[in-house]
């Protein structure tokens, strides 16, 4: 019977190296983090297209199209997979399901990273902890934590999806910033006052930032 003893790691003929020169920058994740409202999908999105006009090898992992297939909740998975399933695999918005929810993301985005690209996420994962656990997946300088610091004011003036609405009138339980709290990174490496800044001044603050840390070439 296979069990987690019998799971080894195998090393690949293509190494990271050869793929990060043959793409002419370094691979990294990009985590931004925030509030619901605060930015994130825009400035990853804005982010990605100026790295691609730059020539620059890009992909974006955004909170709700993750939602869709790798993270999906039970119901959405009930039709095709069945309750034991879906009950088991399934994610919703529990603590402990947020939990996974990032370690999967974090998994996925240090894969893109290892193969040379530039992993952007775009996720409220409010929880430190989890953030962390990510970080510590990852090679010194890997993981570029970009905190979008967005009042809470903002947030809930944009509020896109209605969210932060139907939160305040009890629709929605455990809503991040109303009665589930959000946890600021302590040491970004990155933050970006989105309040204050259009997406495309504040895309070009990471750009500068890569180039400084020498993961594109300036």
């Amino acid at each position: 019977m296979m069990n987690e003893m019998n799971v080894t790691w195998h090393e690949h003929q293509v190494s990271r190296g050869d793929r990060e020169a043959m793409k002419g920058h370094k691979g990294c994740v990009i985590w931004f983090t925030g509030l619901s409202g605060s930015g994130k999908s825009t400035i990853a999105n804005t982010l990605d297209h100026k790295l691609h006009e730059l020539g620059f090898h890009s992909t974006v992992l955004d909170g709700d199209n993750v939602r869709h297939g790798l993270n999906a909740a039970p119901g959405m998975l009930r039709d095709t997979h069945g309750d034991e399933f879906a009950e088991r695999f399934g994610l919703g918005f529990s603590a402990i399901d947020r939990e996974e929810n990032i370690r999967r993301i974090g998994a996925v985005a240090e894969l893109f990273s290892a193969a040379g690209l530039i992993a952007l996420t775009a996720f409220i994962s409010p929880y430190r902890v989890d953030r962390d656990r990510v970080r510590k997946t990852m090679r010194e300088g890997e993981f570029i934590e970009v905190f979008v610091d967005t009042p809470i004011e903002i947030c809930e003036d944009r509020d896109p999806k209605g969210l932060y609405k139907k939160a305040r009138a009890g629709e929605i339980k455990g809503f991040t910033g109303i009665d589930d709290p959000y946890e600021a990174p302590l040491n970004p490496e990155l933050t970006l006052s989105s309040g204050h800044a259009s997406p495309d001044a504040l895309a070009d603050e990471v750009i500068a930032f890569l180039r400084a840390r020498q993961i594109i070439p300036g």
